[in-house]
């Protein structure tokens, strides 16, 4: 294979490979005792020297990050320059009146960005919406193209919402509800579709690409997303350079590229650092008074609940797993071990916020030469900015 996208797949496989011990491991859990990554060498020396505030500077910019982290990591700046996707200039797109009612201001912006992408790069005669939820994307191409979508979704609900809507608007589409992982999702495919795909997750843009070069379609177009929700527990490669990687990513390593987020603000920062101060905490009562020695798993808690303080946190969660409370517990001694260990998991954390686009771009890579070898001639590109979703990665592919 001949291919400037298998060079840079040998690159940054190569470079991943040679500098996992910055990049395999927990912040979370390694933040409860001393470790190899903040013992006496230069690079634990700067992160100890970091107070607070700081650490929150840092994680507000990437850019910073890459540039104090890479005096300790060679060729850390030349690998991230080596392998930069360049972004698209699409032209900006007039929608008509109606077509983006009911979508929320950010995820309007990502779904006109891909729509404009993918209208610009069309090749075929109708589109095929791969797990289209209420099909706002598909609205878009449908009343810019005046072709044919067949809205393919898995819940019923959506699909009779998204399917009044167009109707409404006097749209071409159809929606098809079903299951993508059945085999019966393939008749939805066919040789004069374009699919495209919007932060289809996990196994499910793996399906929809082993779909659509099953079926010859001329054209695939997605961004994906949560890679980590796959069936498997580890990551299974599709192209043969990837199988033939050393690189094995478990569903852990397969969410470091999703610790990038655009916040909400201010709220949903505190709300943050108070549920990880308190389940930080919590890990060391439920060690030290119950003499739990392995991490317990706790379920997501309601965000609202998280004002009631550390006690209602604790109380909560030990009814969710049967254990015994005692009101005897030193809670305030609990609460200030967890506060110490968040600061220690940010600090971790910071090494391994470089390396979240580079393991993207690997997994992205591996979809692109997987397209190439089934005689696809694809591309990568950001589609939107990074304040809009960090997960702005877009493939597109022409038979």
């Amino acid at each position: 294979m001949s291919s400037q996208y298998l060079t840079l797949f040998n690159t940054l496989d190569t470079f991943l490979n040679q500098t996992q011990e910055f990049w395999r491991f927990e912040p979370f859990h390694l933040s409860y005792a001393d470790c190899e990554l903040t013992a006496n060498n230069s690079l634990g020396r700067w992160l100890l020297s970091l107070s607070n505030q700081e650490i929150c500077e840092l994680k507000e910019s990437p850019e910073l990050v890459t540039q104090s982290i890479s005096q300790y990591i060679p060729s850390l700046a030349e690998t991230i320059v080596d392998t930069q996707v360049l972004s698209l200039n699409s032209s900006e797109l007039e929608l008509p009146r109606g077509v983006s009612e009911g979508v929320p201001g950010r995820k309007l912006d990502q779904i006109v960005a891909m729509g404009s992408a993918v209208l610009e790069r069309h090749v075929g005669e109708e589109w095929l919406e791969w797990c289209s939820g209420k099909g706002f994307l598909g609205r878009i191409l449908a009343g810019q193209s005046n072709q044919k979508v067949t809205s393919f979704e898995y819940q019923q609900a959506l699909c009779d919402s998204g399917q009044s809507e167009a109707n409404r608007l006097e749209l071409p589409m159809e929606f098809v509800q079903g299951d993508a992982f059945c085999s019966d999702s393939a008749a939805v495919f066919n040789d004069k579709q374009h699919a495209v795909a919007l932060h289809a997750c996990g196994d499910l843009h793996v399906t929809l690409l082993q779909r659509a070069v099953a079926a010859a379609l001329p054209a695939v177009t997605f961004s994906p997303c949560c890679y980590h929700l796959i069936k498997h527990d580890s990551y299974q490669a599709l192209s043969l350079p990837a199988k033939g990687s050393l690189l094995r990513l478990n569903k852990t390593e397969l969410r470091i590229p999703l610790q990038e987020t655009v916040t909400g603000g201010e709220r949903v920062k505190r709300h943050r650092q108070m549920e990880m101060t308190y389940r930080l905490g919590l890990d060391y009562l439920l060690r030290i008074e119950l003499g739990k020695n392995e991490y317990v798993p706790i379920p997501s808690i309601k965000k609202s609940l998280l004002s009631d303080g550390f006690e209602a946190f604790a109380l909560w969660a030990f009814e969710q797993k049967g254990f015994n409370y005692s009101d005897t517990f030193p809670l305030d001694k609990y609460l200030k071990l967890g506060e110490e260990r968040f600061w220690r998991m940010e600090r971790l954390s910071l090494i391994q916020q470089p390396f979240r686009r580079l393991i993207e771009l690997w997994l992205a890579l591996d979809k692109i030469l997987y397209l190439e070898e089934h005689g696809y001639r694809a591309s990568i590109h950001e589609f939107c900015s990074r304040s809009a979703t960090p997960r702005n990665l877009l493939i597109h592919a022409e038979r």
